[in-house]
């Protein structure tokens, strides 16, 4: 971080010293508001929250080393001596402050180029990807994780030195102005537009609104910046109209599709997937140049946001041929996006259980009916999707579950286990559309799935966790992924092989039929029914 005192941070934020802040010579080093994460030379930030109050642990802050907190309220130590600290209205408008102050520096020192990459899905993915070509291009920040809000921006700024060069920050939204609210503050140089999707459309009142809100970066564009634009997305496409910034479209297609409008084209030939699941594809830059993109991700979803981060990464004066190999050296750069580990037994766990919507769902789903089909002359596989719920999808919220159970039976998945009460109707789904027997079945929690998990996983079985953050399936999927051995010896099973358990339900709600022992229907008068009469 660059480093500042306490009377600097109290003249940015139009704070005011307390304790003895004012006459000590507090110079910060690092941010946090994580009393975990403090070491010497941090300031803490007192973030109030929904659970816990950040003014609850300064004092374990000072003890770890902090030097100076900014509080909304004085906070004493056991002695009644107030914490060195800079009192302010609202801690957090406070960090966005003095983050467009460190931003602001570091342009009037050197030259640097800020990326901002928002959409409903891929935002992750591609801020890794980027980071990892400019990287090598000269000093880079971009965000941990998923720091991607009036919080997570400003912990990302702080994360910048007197020699970053190039910081890449990723913007989320839950409502309109927060998107336009972290442009004021970072002013980016390039704007990325992944895709509108239907996330948050609970909160946000329908996708329109979505489109409203992931269009502000385009409009905060200043007119020497550029706007990278998702080609294939129809309403990312008509954001050229929002910004006075000139526009880079990227796409599968040769051509834009609004051939009228003055825009650069970055797109994908010969797309292919590998026998691994991972996206192969001719990359086509403007300058005219072809590059081979054998990527490490997995899933053909990761072509466009391989496509976006070269888009911005060429914007931003990256040679082609070093962001061909940069791109074609990365894997996935942060936990639980389509993270893949085989286990020594055979089975595959792929874990893309950090967040869901439906666009990611289907997404996921796609990747992996493709991984259980094969390729190059490998043999098929036995295919688990352990699906939990979608959150934040208001009215819409039973109708995409739905649709997801549907998409599972249609796409010939072998195992569906739909965990927790919002996942439901996946269940319910499946079994309408014709998943009968021990092929679907419902559970209340993450360990009734470990339970079937553990009963009937076999060698050369992919299972695939997939849900919200809040669903939990994240962890399942990393003590999945951590089992030696699953329940079942020798190769995976057919799908009409009799269940090791009994945690098959033979039907939903809605469904009413006699079933034979291995979860088949049977018609009347049949010897399965007689059998079970007598």
């Amino acid at each position: 971080m660059i480093e500042l005192t306490a009377a600097q941070i109290a003249q940015i934020t139009g704070g005011r010293a307390v304790g003895d802040a004012a006459a000590r010579e507090v110079v910060v080093q690092h941010v946090t508001t994580d009393s975990r994460e403090v070491r010497p030379g941090t300031l803490f930030v007192a973030k109030p929250g929904e659970v816990t109050d950040g003014h609850e642990f300064v004092g374990a802050a000072f003890a770890a080393g902090a030097v100076l907190a900014l509080v909304e309220r004085e906070v004493a130590d056991a002695a009644d001596v107030a914490y060195p600290g800079v009192l302010v209205p609202d801690v957090v408008e406070a960090m966005g402050r003095l983050a467009a102050w460190v931003v602001a520096q570091l342009r009037a020192d050197h030259e640097v180029t800020v990326v901002a990459v928002t959409g409903s899905v891929g935002k992750t993915t591609t801020k890794d990807l980027l980071r990892g070509v400019l990287a090598e291009e000269g000093p880079t920040v971009a965000p941990r994780g998923s720091y991607n809000g009036e919080v997570g921006v400003p912990l990302t700024v702080f994360e910048c030195t007197s020699e970053t060069r190039y910081l890449v920050v990723e913007m989320g939204a839950t409502r309109i102005g927060n998107i336009d609210y972290l442009c004021r503050m970072v002013r980016p140089d390039i704007g990325v537009v992944l895709c509108v999707g239907s996330a948050h459309a609970g909160e946000f009142g329908g996708v329109a609104n979505i489109a409203r809100a992931k269009g502000e970066l385009v409009e905060c564009l200043r007119a020497d910046g550029v706007a990278v634009l998702n080609d294939d997305d129809a309403l990312v496409r008509q954001m050229h109209r929002r910004t006075a910034a000139p526009v880079l479209y990227f796409g599968e297609s040769p051509a834009n599709a609004l051939p009228d409008v003055p825009a650069a084209r970055v797109h994908a030939s010969e797309v292919r997937l590998g026998p691994g699941g991972n996206p192969e594809f001719l990359l086509h830059l403007p300058d005219g140049s072809e590059h081979r993109i054998v990527s490490r991700l997995i899933g053909e979803h990761h072509v466009s946001n391989l496509l976006a981060a070269a888009s911005a990464a060429f914007v931003a004066g990256v040679a082609p041929e070093r962001i061909a190999a940069s791109l074609n050296a990365q894997g996935a750069g942060s936990r639980w996006r389509m993270e893949r580990t085989e286990r020594a037994d055979g089975v595959t766990v792929v874990n893309d259980a950090y967040n869901a919507n439906p666009q990611s769902m289907r997404a996921a789903l796609q990747s992996l009916a493709q991984l259980g089909r094969g390729a190059d002359g490998s043999a098929p596989r036995r295919t688990w999707a352990v699906l939990g719920g979608m959150l934040e999808l208001g009215d819409s919220t039973v109708e995409e579950h739905d649709a997801l159970g549907r998409m599972v039976v249609r796409l010939n998945i072998s195992k569906l286990v739909a965990v927790g009460d919002l996942a439901r109707p996946v269940y319910d789904a499946a079994q309408l559309e014709g998943s009968w027997g021990n092929e679907a079945t419902w559970v209340a929690t993450a360990e009734e799935a470990e339970e079937i998990l553990r009963e009937e996983l076999a060698p050369g079985d992919i299972v695939l966790f997939k849900s919200s953050n809040a669903s939990g399936l994240r962890v399942l999927g990393d003590r999945v992924a951590a089992t030696a051995h699953g329940g079942a010896d020798g190769p995976a099973p057919g799908n009409d092989a009799p269940a090791r358990g009994d945690h098959w339900r033979s039907a939903g709600p809605f469904v009413n039929a006699s079933l034979d022992p291995s979860g088949r229907p049977v018609t009347p008068g049949s010897a399965a029914e007689r059998d079970e009469q007598a």
